[in-house]
C-alpha cells in the first residue's frame, strides 16, 4: 500500500465539499467536508478555499487535483464543457479539464449533456459516481441517484446512453415551506423513517397510479383536517408520494419494470429509495454515493495521467 497520496479528490457541490487524499490504490488516507460550496467560493475564491483544504489536511506541496460537480459549472471555477451523450464512461473522464493558471495540476470532470428536443437534460458530478459504481462493461443497466435532482441513467455497454432528473428532493422541499401543506407538515418538517406505514402507504399509492401524484397532494391536507393526520404522519406520506411517483415515472421511461436497479446512494436517503424501489417489485444493487464518487475520481485521475502507476507521495 502506498505510503501518501497521490492525488487530491474533490467532490464540489453548489453549498458543500469534500476533499480527500488518495493513495496509490485509491484508498482514502484523510477526510475534509465544509460549507464552503459554489456560492461561497464564487466570493472567497475557489483557488483560496481549496488551498485551505489541502492545507488543513496536509497534502504535499504539488499534489495533483481532481474535482467534480458544480466546480465545474458557468458560474464555477472553470467551465467544464459538456459531454453529448451517448457517451462512454472512460471516454467522459478522460476529458477532464486542466486549470490553466494554477502551478499544481488541476482538472475537472466535464458533465453530461442529452440535446433531445423533447428531453433536454445536463448533469454534472453523478457521472463521476458513475464511473465509480462498478459496472460491468457488457450488458445494460439502470442507475438511481437520488437527491435534490434525482438522476436516472440508462448506461449501455459502458456507455450512457440517456437519463433524466427528478427534482423530487426540491419538490418537497418547495412543497412543505411555501405551500398550502406547509400547515400540515410543521416547520421544519419530520425526518422519515423507510418502516413508516404512512411512507408505505404512499408510495405504493403514487406506484399504483403511475406516478400522477399531482391529485393526491392536496388529499394530505384534507386528512389533517378529516383525520387528525399528524404532522410527522403528513411528513411521510408526502415523502412517499413524491418518492413513488418519481420511481413510477422513472421506470416507465427507462423501461425498468421488473429488472435490477444499482442505487448509488448514502445515508438516510438511501434507506428510504431502497425501501421505495423493493416496494416496485425491483431488484437492488446498492452502492455508497461516497465510495462511488472517489473510486470515480481516482480512475479519472489514473486516466489523465495525473500520477505515475504505483507512486507514492
Amino acid at each position: 500500500m502506498n505510503a501518501g497520496p497521490v492525488v487530491a479528490a474533490v467532490d464540489w457541490g453548489t453549498t458543500r465539499l469534500r476533499v480527500w487524499l488518495l493513495a496509490g490504490d485509491g484508498a482514502a488516507l484523510a477526510e475534509r467536508r465544509g460549507d464552503d460550496g459554489l456560492i461561497t467560493a464564487r466570493e472567497t475564491g475557489f483557488a483560496k478555499v481549496l488551498d485551505r483544504h489541502l492545507g488543513a489536511l496536509g497534502a504535499p506541496a504539488g499534489l495533483p487535483v481532481i474535482m467534480c460537480g458544480m466546480v465545474g459549472s458557468r458560474q464555477g471555477w472553470v467551465e467544464a464543457p459538456y459531454v453529448d451523450v451517448p457517451a462512454r464512461i472512460d471516454a467522459i473522464l478522460e476529458g477532464a479539464l486542466r486549470i490553466g493558471e494554477e502551478s499544481r495540476d488541476i482538472r475537472i470532470v466535464p458533465g453530461l449533456a442529452q440535446k433531445l428536443a423533447d428531453a433536454p437534460d445536463v448533469m454534472r458530478g453523478e457521472e463521476t459516481q458513475l464511473a465509480g459504481a462498478g459496472l460491468a462493461g457488457k450488458g445494460r443497466h439502470l442507475v438511481c441517484m437520488p437527491g435534490t435532482h434525482s438522476k436516472w441513467v440508462s448506461v449501455e455497454d459502458g456507455a450512457v446512453a440517456g437519463f433524466g432528473t427528478w427534482p423530487t428532493g426540491e419538490l418537497f422541499s418547495v412543497l412543505a415551506g411555501h405551500s398550502i401543506l406547509r400547515h400540515s407538515l410543521g416547520e421544519p418538517p419530520a425526518s422519515v423513517a423507510a418502516d413508516d406505514p404512512f411512507f408505505r402507504r404512499w408510495c405504493e399509492a403514487a406506484l399504483a397510479e403511475g406516478g400522477d401524484v399531482s391529485a393526491r397532494l392536496f388529499s394530505i391536507r384534507a386528512a389533517g383536517l378529516l383525520h387528525g393526520l399528524k404532522p410527522e404522519q403528513a411528513a411521510a406520506c408526502l415523502s412517499g408520494l413524491l418518492i413513488g411517483g418519481e420511481i413510477a415515472s422513472a421506470t416507465r421511461r427507462h423501461h425498468g419494470t421488473g429488472q435490477s436497479v444499482t442505487l448509488i446512494a448514502s445515508g438516510a436517503l438511501g434507506v428510504l429509495y431502497s425501501a421505495a424501489l423493493g416496494l416496485a417489485g425491483l431488484r437492488i444493487r446498492p452502492v455508497d454515493a461516497d465510495k462511488a464518487v472517489r473510486a470515480g475520481l481516482f480512475a479519472a485521475a489514473r486516466q489523465n495521467g495525473m500520477f505515475a502507476e504505483g507512486a507514492s507521495a
